[in-house]
């Protein structure tokens, strides 16, 4: 499973507002030093939020970005879905043809069936995440999630 940098950087940039919600708006030059990102990086990134409604730009001298939504009722599965991101995408058979124009296992292909059932609860665990829950340090938010401390492979 891979994260675009945009996805990646866009729920960085997203959470350093969760973590000052109800200081004010923060402004492109502060998130891009927080994250160590150009300027013109992070005001892409805020134009695309913007767009997908989870941030709302402020005017003025004392103006930025402020998240649409208290982070509590914001989850990471909103955010990630204005970002683009997708884990499987039927176009994404057309990649892998061998030396054939289309898949040979378009009729029929237990992988597909895998990617689509992955897809559905990674999206599901990404949807009841919000950004409140990951606005601690790491070890509270693993406590929070229930997530395992360290990854395990089933053998």
């Amino acid at each position: 499973m891979r994260f675009t940098s945009q996805e990646e950087y866009g729920l960085r940039c997203v959470l350093q507002m969760a973590k000052r919600d109800g200081e004010g708006p923060m402004k492109i030059a502060d998130l891009a030093e927080l994250e160590s990102l150009t300027p013109a990086y992070v005001a892409k990134l805020m134009r695309v939020l913007r767009k997908g409604g989870i941030v709302v730009s402020v005017r003025g001298q004392s103006g930025g970005y402020r998240l649409a939504r208290p982070p509590a009722l914001m989850s990471v599965a909103d955010v990630l879905m204005v970002l683009d991101h997708r884990l499987y995408e039927p176009a994404y058979c057309q990649e892998y043809t061998g030396i054939s124009p289309s898949c040979v296992h378009m009729s029929d292909c237990s992988i597909r069936a895998l990617w689509r059932r992955l897809e559905a609860s990674l999206w599901h665990v990404l949807d009841k995440a919000t950004l409140a829950d990951l606005v601690g340090r790491e070890r509270e938010t693993i406590v929070q999630l229930g997530a395992p401390l360290h990854a395990a492979r089933v053998s």
